[in-house]
């Protein structure tokens, strides 16, 4: 079953939590830590998961980034068949979130924070988007379809994004 939660206004403090304790090991590496995903868009129902977004100058940083990152605890998983965006397990005992670390000018990167910004400035997109999303939710039961079934709808924000 696919849980999609009512907004919850604690996401952004957690986020900020988890950005705070990062940023040191980073920053030698990156440019910014943002917070991504339908948890860092106001009022939107989502996944009760935060993402976050390393966003690195380049992608030598990113294996430094990396490297910093995994003295806490995570763990790199590689880039799960994304090219341009490594994914990192949370530590044990963390709130549950997704950690990514990617260049600037990476697509995956840019689509995320792209999405973000567009959700955020469009509400009545970001409302199409929760309810969409509320419908998947009761469709699948596999995390990798109902992703998979949201893709139109975000490629067509992406589009009118840019």
């Amino acid at each position: 079953m696919i849980l999609v939660a009512d907004y919850d206004p604690a996401w952004p403090r957690t986020f900020a939590m988890l950005r705070d304790r990062a940023w040191p090991l980073v920053a030698p590496f990156a440019d910014s830590i943002e917070h991504v995903g339908s948890t860092s868009v106001p009022g939107l129902a989502a996944k009760p998961i935060i993402d976050m977004d390393v966003v690195a100058p380049s992608r030598d940083a990113v294996m430094s980034a990396i490297q910093a990152l995994e003295t806490i605890g995570y763990r790199h998983v590689g880039d799960l068949d994304i090219p341009g965006r490594e994914a990192l397990r949370h530590p044990e005992g963390d709130p549950r979130h997704h950690l990514y670390v990617g260049a600037r000018d990476a697509a995956p990167i840019v689509e995320h924070l792209c999405f973000r910004d567009y959700l955020r400035a469009n509400p009545v997109k970001a409302a199409e988007y929760a309810a969409l999303k509320r419908q998947l939710a009761t469709q699948f039961d596999d995390v990798e379809d109902y992703a998979l079934a949201k893709t139109d709808f975000v490629r067509a924000c992406l589009a009118a994004a840019r």
